[in-house]
């Protein structure tokens, strides 16, 4: 069941709307959502046309909706094609009239071509302010819940922990930001709740989003206040990347200062970004991350405001969440600067990806209050991205800083790359 209101729009009319539809998954698919019969309407939808036969759910009854809209298809699963031209309604609309053994529940649902009809959801919650509210465009990678269980790492041994799996048809490879999270949560536990203060991620191999992480702690040192731990992560046997890791029991300090935070638009006043996940408001200060090569050049800075609704009470998880969006958008912030260059050649032209991550906490954190992180990218050349960040709190403390290197460079044309497989 979906948390959150469920909309599909053709052109300008709203054809469903539902608080309880249904996500639907298979294997090797991106998900489908599922809308009450009655949140539907049907005077909306062209008169019933043929049938289609799914070797999975079974016998569908199919509608189409008149005439044409823009293409909805997001830029996150697309950006190459998203939005180009206009899309008919053909059997854009079905419903299971002859459902599989075991699926009887089909029969009372619709779903709608999400390549052609644009499906999103509300991203808010009862109780929540308005401005909290932001929308995502259906299929989603998952929601903030699905990420935390995902840095909430399992004890299988001593010095050993094993992450969850979470498929997702659109993206198969791991992002490096997201181990250097769990590895952060993985050590926290493993000494006791002393914090990081200090990370450094180096990632030499591609990870698979469909097989489980293993993170294996080596004591280097542990002393009455830091301690020292390297993390080797795995799968099935074979390393991906190395995590150095300094904990501290954290002392007063005798004197403070810190590097202000830059001026800039508060959360409420910056536009929601879309990187399919519920639970988490992003939000980027002028609209200035925009993955389309032709957009308008700007320096190479890149402010964004990031909150997790959920957290649970764990410090660990919340550092964790914090160092899981280092990876995001220092990339963005490196070709702000040049024209015709874009995320959108992400894996089709350009080969990008993060190999190291380094972070300094400088507090505790709260992921579930509003966090500005500050990109600045300080060199792109022979083939390689630098980019200088910080992360503070909405009141201007500095918590953490970070820096990030990537690779950025011309992919060979005799190699095939997709974005589910490229670094």
């Amino acid at each position: 069941m979906c948390r959150y209101l469920a909309r599909a729009w053709w052109g300008g009319r709203l054809v469903a709307a539902s608080t309880a539809a249904v996500r639907v998954s298979e294997p090797a698919r991106l998900p489908e959502l599922y809308f009450p019969k009655e949140d539907v309407r049907f005077e909306l939808l062209g008169a019933a046309g043929g049938q289609a036969v799914c070797p999975v759910k079974g016998t569908a009854q199919l509608w189409s909706l008149d005439g044409k809209s823009p293409a909805p298809l997001p830029e996150w699963q697309d950006p190459a094609h998203a939005g180009d031209g206009l899309v008919d309604g053909q059997d854009a609309v079905w419903s299971f009239t002859e459902p599989a053994p075991g699926l009887d529940w089909l029969t009372d649902l619709v779903a709608f071509d999400h390549d052609r009809v644009r499906v999103e959801i509300v991203d808010l919650v009862e109780g929540e302010d308005s401005r909290e509210a932001s929308v995502k465009r259906f299929p989603i990678w998952g929601d903030a819940t699905d990420l935390i269980d995902m840095l909430d790492l399992r004890v299988v041994g001593e010095r050993r922990q094993v992450s969850t799996v979470r498929p997702f048809a659109a993206r198969s490879v791991v992002e490096a930001s997201q181990i250097l999270g769990q590895a952060i949560v993985a050590a926290m536990r493993h000494t006791g709740g002393r914090r990081v203060v200090s990370a450094q991620l180096v990632m030499y191999r591609v990870a698979d989003t469909s097989i489980p992480l293993e993170f294996d702690l080596e004591d280097l040192s542990s002393g009455r206040t830091f301690s020292a731990v390297l993390v080797h992560v795995s799968q099935e046997g074979r390393r991906r990347a190395s995590v150095s890791l300094l904990l501290d029991v954290t002392a007063a300090e005798v004197f403070r200062h810190e590097e202000p935070a830059p001026p800039c638009a508060g959360p409420y006043d910056a536009v929601p970004y879309d990187m399919a996940v519920t639970g988490r408001d992003l939000r980027v200060v002028d609209a200035a991350c925009d993955n389309d090569s032709n957009a308008p050049v700007g320096p190479p800075t890149l402010d964004a405001w990031v909150k997790f609704r959920e957290v649970p009470a764990d410090p660990a998880l919340h550092a964790g969440l914090l160092a899981q969006f280092t990876g995001h958008m220092s990339l963005a912030a490196a070709m702000r600067p040049h024209a015709g260059f874009g995320q959108d050649q992400a894996h089709r032209t350009l080969s990008m990806g993060i190999s190291t991550i380094a972070i300094s906490l400088h507090a505790d954190v709260r992921a579930d209050q509003w966090m500005l992180y500050h990109h600045h990218s300080t060199f792109v050349g022979d083939g390689m991205a630098h980019a200088e960040c910080r992360v503070y709190t909405e009141a201007g403390r500095l918590v953490a800083s970070f820096t990030v290197d990537a690779i950025l460079r011309a992919l060979e044309a005799r190699f095939h790359h997709s974005d589910k497989t490229a670094i």
